[in-house]
């Protein structure tokens, strides 16, 4: 991840070299382009680890050859002659690498997430996937800080020619680091125990069963279909906010604004991306403390809708404390659905660990391409069109506002589209116990009881007014005090005086 977040913190100084032809908003919106080609590629990779993990290699094994897929085009990024030399060939190896560095990312985070919650238990699986993403938004983190030291070390002009390369150089070291770990974990249990019985049903049934992909098994149930449809939805508002909070952001408050310097951006970038790891592994712990995974989801997706379009109201006070205050609260409520989407995702899956590699790996990548991939340049759009409208209605503070958030608010939009899929999936618990079953025949006999209720307070009611002015009611009583009169005394028993 680090390898792939380097490119967007490093889009301007991209654009100039490769696109130096364009116009300033051309060259950014030609290098988020190229930045989007990696994401149309990542659920190509999710098919193809899916396959490698569900059904060839295993999940570990996977994972390793997604960490050299990635290594080798960073390193070339960093090689690749600029457009003055080789012309229009420069862009062109520049997108096929960068697709192959999204081929990459296809795999790694999903077969992370399958990898480590399938060895957990139903305790700590939020804590076990919030670390996952941890490690992941750790990756940013890094590429955060070594882009900000590059930044602080060469001049302005040094790292427009030549140190934007540094970064990309960086990860020749990283590689080996990530190959031991990986190398050395266990393979899941889930998998080994799925694939032995599998294996030992084709035996007794005596007959060579021809096996599906695994992509294939996914999309011909069309239960698996809508589970994956609404899997999507429910994670557009997540990665939408990521990449705007992270990648744009910065970019908006330097470039696009000029509020801040690169330096001072990147440094407040640094500061929110660890912050945000914190709040994530919070938010995996909160998950397993709810009842529903989903519900620490849905508190964080409300948070997105509100906190959005506020951030960039703040960044209009032009204020240090706007800035971080405005990117401070999105980052909160990010980490908060972050936290626990990792573990949601597996558990939807885990019914037949032969799937649930490729069930989660295409619908996290294809939601990132979708909402995540499409998020600079359809951000950097509206902000260009935000600057017309600012142009034609200049002294309006509340149209100058509007335009300022819109960028903001097409992620709000996002968040409903999150809200309605979380309502309209199955859940890993109504899967497992039929618990919708349960709260339904609750509920049903919640009601009947309420209809009972009130139909004895209408009868009595009715008694009660039968009477006039309820005289009726009051006589009775008082006749039945007189008869009970001394009904507390002394009574001998019958054919006795009475006398001792």
């Amino acid at each position: 991840w680090y390898d792939f977040a380097v490119y967007g913190l490093l889009a301007s100084e991209i654009g100039a070299a490769f696109f130096p032809q364009s116009s300033k908003e051309l060259q950014l919106i030609n290098s988020f382009g190229v930045y989007l080609a990696a994401f149309v590629m990542r659920p190509v990779g999710a098919v193809l680890f899916g396959e490698l993990g569900d059904r060839i290699v295993g999940r570990r094994n996977a994972l390793v050859f997604s960490i050299v897929l990635i290594t080798v085009p960073s390193v070339l990024m960093g090689l690749l002659p600029s457009y003055d030399r080789w012309g229009m060939a420069s862009p062109i190896l520049l997108v096929l690498l960068r697709m192959a560095q999204g081929m990459s990312v296809g795999g790694q985070l999903a077969g992370s997430y399958v990898l480590s919650i399938e060895q957990s238990t139903q305790d700590n699986r939020g804590l076990r996937g919030s670390i996952c993403d941890a490690s992941s938004v750790g990756g940013f983190l890094l590429a955060s800080g070594i882009t900000t030291a590059v930044r602080q070390i060469f001049t302005e002009e040094q790292v427009d020619e030549w140190a934007w390369r540094v970064p990309f150089w960086v990860s020749l070291l990283l590689a080996p680091c990530l190959y031991f770990i990986v190398s050395h974990s266990k393979e899941s249990k889930f998998w080994e125990d799925r694939a032995d019985q599998k294996e030992t049903e084709k035996i007794i049934r005596e007959e060579e069963h021809v096996q599906n992909s695994a992509v294939r098994d996914l999309f011909s149930s069309p239960f698996r279909r809508r589970q994956l449809a609404y899997m999507i939805g429910v994670m557009s508002p997540y990665t939408g906010s990521f990449y705007i909070l992270f990648l744009w952001a910065p970019i908006y408050l330097s470039d696009l604004r000029g509020f801040i310097d690169e330096k001072t951006a990147c440094l407040i970038n640094f500061i929110i991306v660890a912050l945000f790891i914190i709040f994530d592994v919070i938010g995996g712990k909160i998950s397993d403390k709810c009842p529903h995974r989903i519900d620490s989801i849905r508190i964080g997706v409300a948070g997105i809708m509100m906190a959005c379009p506020v951030m960039f109201a703040l960044f209009e006070t032009e204020t240090m404390v706007g800035y971080v205050l405005g990117q401070f609260m999105l980052c909160f409520c990010s980490a908060l659905v972050c936290g626990a989407v990792g573990a949601w995702e597996v558990e939807l899956w885990m019914g037949d660990p032969t799937l649930s590699f490729t069930g989660v790996a295409i619908g996290h990548n294809t939601s990132a391409c979708v909402f995540g991939g499409s998020l600079p340049v359809i951000a950097t759009f509206l902000y260009y069109r935000a600057e017309e409208l600012v142009a034609n209605y200049p002294d309006n503070d509340a149209i100058v506002l509007f335009a300022r958030m819109l960028p903001g608010l097409y992620v709000s939009l996002l968040t409903c589209l999150s809200l309605y899929c979380s309502y309209a999936i199955c859940h890993p618990h109504d899967i497992r116990t039929g618990e919708r079953k349960i709260r339904e025949a609750y509920h049903k006999e919640q009601r009947l009881k309420k209809k009972r209720l009130m139909r004895r307070l209408s009868s009595m009611a009715e008694t009660f007014t039968a009477s006039p002015r309820g005289g009726g009611t009051i006589g009775m009583s008082q006749e039945g005090d007189r008869h009970n009169d001394g009904a507390g005394a002394y009574l001998p028993p019958a054919g006795s005086s009475g006398l001792i």
